[in-house]
Order: C-alpha cells, then structure tokens, then sequence
C-alpha cells in the first residue's frame, strides 16, 4: 500500500507538470480553449490509467506462467483492458490535438511538444500496470506521429527518448517485483507448509509418546515378572503375559482403532482363547473424531457376538469400508483353505453411501 502511494503521488506529480507546460502559452498565442481541451483529456486519461479497476476480479484469474502453465501471481492490480485501450486511443489523439491548434513555425516550442513526456507518462502507468504491449504500442503511435509532424531527431531531443526510457524501466520494474512477489509468495507458502508439517509431526510424537506410555503402564509389570522370573512364570502369569503382548502390539499396530470398549472386547476374545489381530493401514485418519466413535463402538459390538478362534482387523484407504473385520475357525497356520470363515464384517465409513 505504501508503494503504491508513492507511485501514485510521484505519477500525479509529473502529471500537474506536463499539464502546466500545456497551459502556459507565450505572449501573442490564441485562445485556450483547444490546450485547455487537451490537458483535460490528458487529465483524464492519465486518472484511468490510475486509479480504474476491475469491479471484482474472478477467482484463479492470474496470468497462467507461459513456461508451466501454472498460475502466475502478480504484484499490485491489473489495467482493465477496455482501460488499457481508452489510454491507448486517447493517447494517439491528444498529439493530433495538440499538432492541430499549433501553427507550424512553434510545433518545436516547449507549449507544443509538452505532449512527448505527458503521453509518454501515461504509457509508462499503464506498462505499470501490467498492460506493456499496450504501452510499447503508444510508444510507436507518438514516434510515428512526432516524426511526421517535427522530424525524428527533434522529436528524440525533446522527449520521445525519455518516454521511451521511461516505458523500459517500468517494464523492468515490472518484471523484476513480479518475480520477488512470486519468490515471496513461494516462500511463504514453504513456511506454511513447513509450520504444518512440524505441527503434525509434533502431534504425532506426543501421541507415540501417549501409546508407549500407555503400553508400557499396562505390559511393564509383567514384563518385569518375566524378566525377574527368567522366563519360569505360573500359567496365570503366561496368560498375562500373553494378554500384555497382545496390548502391546494393538497399542503400536492399531491405535485408532482402540478405545476402552473395543480394548476390553479384544481382552474378552483373547481371555476364551482367540488369536486377535490388528493392522491400521490409515484408513481411519480422515474420520471425524465423533464418526470414529461410532465405528470403534461398531468394532467392539463385532468382537464381543463371535466365537471365532482366529479374528483379523483390518483398516485400508478405501472410500466406503472403515473396518474390515475377519473371523475363523481353528485349521492350520495361516490363512489357508482349511480355514473356515466364520465372520465377515465390513464396517461401512461414516458418510458413505449404501
């Protein structure tokens, strides 16, 4: 906004200067009215060039990036084009204005070339606003015109130059903040990006640290007994033992899945003797904490109404199934066709359709 003020005021500046010398007329000239009509349009043309924008500019309209595709950002506003135009049209008239009510003999005077550097000012507000074709354009108009009306070499002496030059440096201007907004705009992406990722990798240490705590809570006593016994427990204490592994494992293998009811069904199961199995793939990441209640409530009722000997719970990435859970009967090692399935549930993710 800052520089925007300071492009604005140093803009007007030259402005009231170039009107002025159109103004200012030596002793014995005409009347006013045809400078006066031209300093006007000046006026107004350089206020369009200035200050018109689009009315609300529609989302994703940036420059798509000639060398990718992907869009460009820009720094500060866009010249409507229909304004880009105007400027243009209005710009090719004011020197044939000015050539028109100047008599021959003055057409070098410093009243009548006051047009080389207010055209070229115009120009250069309109190639800072991202119109640059439209301003190296106008640049041809008012040379072509100068050079007919009062040579080449005295149009280059008396302004065409310096609008010209000035046209350049805008367009490098132009060129080179565009580039530091998009490095900036690229960089504050990367910042963002990098907050997240650190915060969710933050997230995801304190919840490893909340399930190692929580494992080893539950399994370190007996885990100490085996230790302190070298292995000779009671049979009660092998059943812990075993109960404490399988805590362990569901602890690191299937957190999500796991809350007090689905943790004491899966107890319940290993207690009568089942082998219980859980993998979480990430399927359960995207489900609101509510939805995931109702899932893991889903889970628990499952484990608790079978009686099979062999229960594998399962979570993939798939847009209609939270939990696939898998229940067999005794019959050799692995999954193999002796198996008998006895369970076969899907549990439908919160929102899918049937």
């Amino acid at each position: 906004m800052r520089v925007r003020r300071v492009f604005d005021t140093i803009a007007l500046a030259l402005t009231a200067y170039f009107a002025v010398r159109g103004l200012v007329r030596p002793e014995g000239v005409g009347d006013l009215l045809f400078p006066i009509l031209a300093v006007t349009l000046y006026l107004a043309l350089t206020l369009l060039a200035l200050y018109v924008e689009d009315p609300i500019p529609p989302l994703g309209a940036e420059d798509p990036d000639p060398a990718g595709g992907a869009p460009r950002e820009r720094a500060g506003s866009t010249l409507p084009r229909w304004a880009a135009f105007a400027v243009l049209a209005g710009t090719a008239l004011i020197p044939l204005l000015v050539t028109a009510y100047t008599p021959p003999a003055d057409r070098t005077a410093s009243h009548a070339t006051w047009y080389l550097g207010a055209v070229g000012a115009a120009l250069t507000i309109v190639c800072a606003r991202h119109r640059p074709i439209h301003a190296w354009i106008g640049i041809g108009i008012l040379a072509l015109h100068s050079s007919l009306t009062i040579g080449l070499l005295p149009a280059l002496s008396l302004g065409l130059v310096g609008s010209a030059v000035w046209v350049a440096i805008a367009q490098l201007l132009l060129v080179f903040t565009d580039r530091a907004y998009r490095d900036t705009a690229r960089l504050a992406a990367l910042q963002q990006a990098t907050s997240a990722w650190q915060a969710s990798q933050a997230v995801r240490r304190m919840e490893r640290r909340q399930r190692v705590q929580y494992a080893l809570a539950v399994a370190g006593p007996i885990l100490s007994r085996v230790i302190a016994a070298d292995g000779v427990l009671t049979d009660e204490e092998r059943t812990e033992a075993r109960l404490a592994e399988g805590r362990l494992r569901d602890e690191l293998r299937g957190a999500r899945l796991l809350d007090d009811d689905v943790r004491d069904a899966i107890e319940a199961a290993r207690l009568r003797g089942a082998t219980v199995t859980m993998f979480d793939e990430g399927g359960l990441d995207d489900i609101a904490p509510e939805d995931l209640d109702a899932v893991r409530h889903e889970l628990a009722d499952t484990l608790r109404q079978t009686d099979a000997a062999r229960i594998i719970i399962r979570t993939a990435p798939d847009p209609q199934v939270a939990i696939t859970i898998v229940g067999r009967s005794p019959g050799g090692e692995g999954l193999t066709e002796e198996d008998d399935l006895q369970l076969w549930r899907e549990v439908p993710r919160p929102g899918a359709s049937a």
